[in-house]
Order: structure tokens, then sequence, then C-alpha cells
């Protein structure tokens, strides 16, 4: 590894992935990425049993979930393969049986954590675009094409993961019928939705308006068989709204000056490649 290599991480300045995750669409990218990935019974069952933080302690782990994701993008590519090795030696040895389906599983199944993955990149992808990041089809291409990597460092099967935005819908397509809203899932969506807040700071900040209005964005954003499977409308005639919604959003969060807004790895980033 050069130290240019190194500086510039597994992606750098110049690539896709950080024209989408330095846009503030990330953020309801995010919630409707999570949304989403509970929809699986046996990914979520993992999350359900092992991830107790997610449960005692939503907000720490919600913050290292966007902190390993802000490493891995931006970070060097030895911060970034440190923060893996992290995370896969939280997953390593956990596993159990989902009683919906029967299934004997391991966090770590290549299966599951493709189905994590993708539900990231479809999501944080297509809010881009609705929220009127400027990306054309080719970027969108490259963008699941650079995210490959990202799934194969975290444990998923080399070769199996999609490439293209098409591949990456056929995916979809594939794994649908396993889908289920199990209490698990309902329990992760009421967190996302109403997540628990100490009472001074729902009483003494915006904090709990502020968090309603981007949860309910990230809702809207799901694809309509989601939303349907969750019990919510899945009209056409609520897209339009949705769009012009995110694209609001973008636009104030936008006129917030770079310093405040972007993520510190973000800003170290920036000055690190400068």
């Amino acid at each position: 590894m050069t130290p240019e290599e190194d500086r510039d991480g597994f992606f750098g300045p110049d690539s896709v992935t950080w024209r989408i995750h330095a846009d503030p669409s990330f953020s309801v990218g995010g919630i409707r990425a999570l949304l989403l990935q509970a929809l699986h019974p046996v990914a979520m069952a993992g999350v359900h049993r092992f991830s107790d933080g997610f449960r005692d302690e939503p907000w720490a782990r919600l913050t290292r979930t966007a902190e390993y994701v802000a490493t891995l993008t931006f970070g060097t590519r030895k911060e970034a393969l440190r923060a893996v090795r992290r995370v896969r030696g939280a997953h390593r040895g956990k596993s159990d049986t989902e009683e919906t389906t029967g299934r004997a599983y391991s966090v770590d199944d290549p299966d599951l954590l493709l189905w994590v993955h993708a539900c990231e990149v479809d999501s944080l992808l297509s809010v881009a675009r609705r929220a009127g990041v400027p990306l054309t089809d080719e970027d969108a291409d490259r963008y699941v094409r650079e995210q490959v990597v990202a799934a194969e460092l975290v444990g998923c099967t080399p070769g199996q993961v999609p490439a293209t935005v098409v591949e990456l819908a056929a995916y979809f397509r594939r794994v649908r019928p396993q889908l289920a809203l199990t209490e698990p899932a309902r329990h992760a969506a009421r967190f996302v939705v109403v997540p628990p807040m100490p009472g001074w700071v729902q009483l003494l900040t915006p904090a709990r308006p502020a968090w309603a209005g981007l949860a309910s964005l990230g809702v809207a954003t799901l694809p309509r068989w989601a939303r349907s499977m969750y019990g919510l409308p899945g009209l056409a005639l609520s897209e339009p709204a949705t769009t012009a919604a995110v694209r609001a959003f973008r636009a104030t969060t936008l006129a917030v000056p770079s310093r405040i807004r972007d993520n510190p790895t973000l800003r170290a980033a920036r000055v690190r490649v400068a």
C-alpha cells in the first residue's frame, strides 16, 4: 500500500461514494436503510438477539454505525481496515435460530451481510437521486460498483455482490419472498420512528420534532412494497410530495455552513487530501 493509496482511502475524493455519503440526503437514506433491513426476519433476529445496544443504548449504537460508515468512506485505508476488523470481530461466534423460519444462522453469514449491504446502497443511492444530487445513470452504476469493496471487506462473498443498478434491483426481486414483518421488525421500526429520548432533551431541545421530520422522510422514501409491509400507504400520488420534501430538506441543510454540517471524519479527510 503506497502512502497515496492509504491517504485517499478505499474510495477517494473523486468517487461517487464521497459525493453521496457527504450529502445531507445521507441521513434520510440511512433511516430508510434501517427500516428496509428490518424486514429480513433472520437478519433482524440477529440484531434483536445480539445487539443489546439497540435495546438499551440505541443512540450509542446508531452513532457507532454512522462512525463506521464514515470511517470506511472517508478514512485512510489503515483506519478503514481497523474499523472493519472491529465489526467482523463483533460478529464472530454469534449464532442462533430464527423462530419464524426455523433457520439456524450466524450473524456473519454472507447472505445476511449482503442483505444489510444491499439495503444501505439502494437507500443511499435512491434518496440521493430523489433529493437532487446530480447523478447520471453512469454515476449510479459506478456507486453500486464502488460499494462492492465495502461489501467484500465486511465478509460478503466475492462475485455475489450486485455491481450495477440493474443487478441490485434483481437482487431485491429474488429476496422479497423471504421478507416479513416480524415482532423484532416492528420493535425496530418503532424505535426508528419514535426513539426514546431523555426528558430534558425532549423539553429543552428541538430534537424530538427534528427527528420526527427526518424519520417521516425515511419512511416516505421506502419502496411502495416495503411501506405496504409496514401497513403504511403506498399510493403513487404521494411520491411527488415525498420527492419535494426530500429536496427541501437537502436545500435547507446545504444552507448550513459546512464546518457545522459536515461529519468530523469528512472534514478531516478533506484536509488530508487537499
